[in-house]
């Protein structure tokens, strides 16, 4: 399909030779919404050089807007840096989603009643990632993120999380 292709063809990011994301020959992950309760175990969402449209779509609806209710297009690229972090860890545990696709009138919302919440948000793209890992110290996994050099990485020890994004390297 149109989508399939789309999303197939919209490289995340460059592999470089010898990375972890090189040497598998599938990429799956282990998710739990904290604000739905929901979780995919071990969902296969890339294999054989392509992503699965059909995981990548559970994966939507898994991260979607909690607020709203509505999905969008999770970039692959967020999902290949919590696979890169998830082979550094493997805790046996889902990484715990935060927060992931942002509606704009959702971000709108956070914007007015707290602090910290960027106009433009990358979270309203699709391209952005609120998250934890039972049994990785946060330090040490915004550390390993911050090392990957794939995007942003924001730091919220008082908020138990670590933002990650695929938008331009930075850091706070």
């Amino acid at each position: 399909s149109g989508l399939a292709a789309a999303l197939v063809c919209a490289a995340p990011w460059p592999v470089r030779a010898g990375s972890i994301l090189d040497k598998s020959p599938q990429r799956s992950l282990s998710l739990y919404n904290t604000h739905t309760g929901e979780a995919l175990n071990r969902i296969v969402y890339w294999q054989q050089g392509n992503y699965l449209p059909e995981s990548l779509n559970e994966i939507n609806y898994l991260l979607r807007d909690h607020r709203t209710d509505e999905t969008a297009r999770i970039d692959a690229g967020a999902l290949d840096i919590l696979f890169a972090l998830r082979k550094q860890y493997p805790v046996g545990k889902p990484f715990e989603i935060i927060s992931a696709y942002r509606s704009p009138a959702t971000n709108n919302l956070l914007r007015r009643t707290g602090s910290g919440v960027a106009k433009t948000s990358f979270h309203m793209l699709g391209q952005a990632i609120d998250l934890r890992l039972p049994g990785v110290p946060l330090k040490k996994l915004r550390t390993s993120a911050l090392q990957m050099k794939r995007g942003g990485v924001g730091y919220y020890p008082a908020s138990d999380f670590i933002h990650i994004d695929t938008g331009p390297v930075r850091s706070w």
